[in-house]
């Protein structure tokens, strides 16, 4: 039996070792509206053992075998729902069943922004979202307009979720400790999660204009071709960082419009 994970750099891992924290982590769900939650990453089961004492069903994905072997020789009620594979190439949506289902993790910080846009992809499916990154990028998640941290992942997940900072953790609690700290956030899917516009076109503008954000709008969607009656709207001269989401949404409205 393994007694132990080597934490692997090139996967990013720092085993969280506070239980405490980890329970409040698993505390941060509200269990509404689904009865499945997916861990990403769970190493050694610290967070994972909270979430087995949840009336949900269970489910983790990992990509680290020797953790895998951890899992399935420490916690027997994960039985066939320890999933073997890459978060960011596997579709989850095989293995659960077709219902609702929250993710949770201690995120690797290597790829956090990843699992946030493959979040958006699937957010039909998934009402709630809670775990750790590495503070810099959950304070980014959750900014508002106005401040140099707030971009494309600002605006994509606060278009569709409502973004909480919960609270900031030392690097003295991991095993390796990290050199930065992390922080913790809550995304709840908002009541109305259909954009009222083309949500393709919305992506693209954002992410364009966000391309050359000390650019105004006016200079930094020139590659969209916009039409000079489009240009004359006064939003255009405004900074991406300066837009709310619903501002963004105006924007491609105004754009679909053309």
């Amino acid at each position: 039996m393994t007694d132990k994970v080597r934490a692997k750099k090139h996967l990013g891992q720092h085993f969280l070792n506070d239980e405490n924290i980890a329970r409040i982590i698993a505390d941060t769900l509200t269990l509404e509206g689904y009865n499945q939650v997916l861990e990403i990453g769970p190493g050694m089961g610290v967070l994972t053992k909270y979430l087995l004492e949840k009336p949900i069903t269970t489910f983790v994905v990992e990509i680290d075998t020797e953790s895998v072997a951890y899992l399935q020789a420490h916690y027997p009620l994960l039985s066939g729902r320890i999933l073997s594979k890459d978060f960011l190439k596997y579709d989850v949506r095989q293995s659960l069943e077709a219902a609702p289902f929250a993710i949770i993790g201690n995120f690797p910080y290597n790829i956090s922004s990843q699992i946030v846009f493959k979040l958006l992809e699937m957010r039909d499916q998934i009402p709630e979202f809670s775990g750790m990154f590495q503070k810099e990028v959950a304070e980014r998640i959750c900014e508002k307009p106005g401040s140099k941290a707030y971009g494309i992942l600002s605006v994509l997940t606060q278009a569709f979720y409502d973004a909480t900072y919960l609270f900031t953790v030392s690097e003295n609690v991991f095993t390796p400790p990290p050199k930065v700290k992390s922080g913790v956030l809550r995304l709840r899917r908002k009541e109305l999660y259909q954009l009222p516009c083309n949500e393709q076109l919305f992506f693209k503008v954002v992410k364009t204009a966000f391309q050359q954000r000390r650019k105004t709008l006016r200079n930094s969607l020139k590659s969209l071709q916009l039409t000079d009656i489009l240009k004359e709207d006064s939003i255009f001269d405004r900074r991406p960082e300066q837009l709310s989401v619903s501002d963004f949404i105006y924007l491609t409205q105004r754009i679909e419009a053309m």
